[in-house]
């Protein structure tokens, strides 16, 4: 029987080569072993302050984009067009503690991080308890598998918290326990600050857009942080994330034959810019022309993921039909 992997992104923005090497460019390589539900959650875009008038418009962005590298339209759905995700959510906050809320990390450091920005800081109750929704997007579609990075496993093990007391409560082990799929994904840093992650919220300089032009990517890699003073036999951040990208890119060539430069102290960096510079350049001139493509008929591309993501809602609504009748709720039907 062919398993299943759930996956999530949030809607916020440009998708840049920190999001497809460390999680995107896994996603397409999944749906050739696996049964994949990719969802693109604009209800966790709201946790956070945002620009109403933007989030359906990124909604959609994020759709071209992730048809344009490769995701399968009928893998593809979005969370608000499956409102399951939500009810479910509301049962499962009977399930989780308080305490247990409180303890994720990632709540602590936004709440924190927006406190310390302005005293007057609005953090919402949805950030706090955006976990639990987390966990039904996983446990709705029954995943066997969530492909996640290890700052992520912290939310998973809420997951299965939340099904273990569920099935416990209810007297069946309805829902299965959903396991880790870490694969090798690079963790890619700013080129112009490589003790950080290649983000957007850093600014601009801080990400290479997967879609932006070659001049762009060039001028982006060509100012990329090398050597940052100081003597020291191990490979400097900066110089490890061009390597990185290049090996990313798929240039291996390249790859082995500077980092032999490297071990003999011949490389002269500019090379090694100039060739990771080539492989990312390659792949977003291949990605900007499928787009292109894509979003010649955005109606017939937003058509398709609605029937895609009501396709997928066949499998929501009849674990909510089950929930429901093993909790003591009523059904509509």
């Amino acid at each position: 029987m062919t398993k299943t992997v759930l996956s999530c992104i949030q809607p916020t923005g440009h998708m840049h080569y920190g999001n497809y090497f460390g999680a995107v460019k896994n996603w397409v390589d999944l749906q050739e072993k696996y049964a994949c539900y990719y969802g693109v959650v604009d209800y966790h875009a709201m946790t956070m302050p945002y620009d109403v008038k933007k989030l359906r418009n990124n909604t959609w962005e994020l759709i071209y984009n992730l048809l344009a590298v490769g995701v399968k339209a009928e893998n593809l759905f979005i969370q608000s067009l499956v409102p399951e995700h939500t009810e479910l959510g509301w049962i499962f906050n009977c399930f989780c503690s308080v305490g247990h809320l409180s303890r994720m990390t990632q709540f602590k450091d936004k709440g924190k991080d927006s406190e310390e920005k302005s005293k007057d800081a609005f953090v919402s109750a949805g950030l706090f308890d955006y976990p639990v929704l987390q966990a039904a997007d996983i446990l709705i579609y029954k995943a066997d598998y969530v492909p996640v990075g290890k700052d992520q496993d912290q939310h998973l093990e809420l997951s299965r918290a939340i099904a273990q007391r569920f099935n416990n409560t209810v007297g069946k082990e309805y829902f299965v326990m959903p396991e880790t799929l870490h694969s090798e994904t690079p963790k890619i840093f700013s080129t112009a600050d490589p003790s950080k992650k290649m983000s957007k919220s850093a600014g601009e300089k801080h990400f290479i857009n997967v879609f932006a032009d070659e001049a762009r990517i060039r001028k982006q890699i060509r100012s990329a942080v090398t050597d940052q003073g100081g003597a020291s036999d191990e490979m400097s951040p900066g110089v490890l994330n061009l390597f990185t990208l290049l090996k990313s890119a798929g240039r291996m060539d390249e790859h082995e034959a500077l980092m032999k430069d490297y071990n003999a102290g011949t490389l002269k960096y500019v090379d090694l810019k100039d060739a990771t510079a080539d492989g990312l350049s390659a792949m977003s001139n291949a990605f900007t022309e499928k787009k292109a493509e894509i979003t010649s008929d955005k109606r017939a591309i937003k058509y398709l993921i609605k029937q895609s993501s009501e396709e997928i809602r066949k499998i929501a609504k009849e674990t909510l039909r089950e929930v429901k009748e093993l909790v003591g709720l009523l059904n509509v039907k």
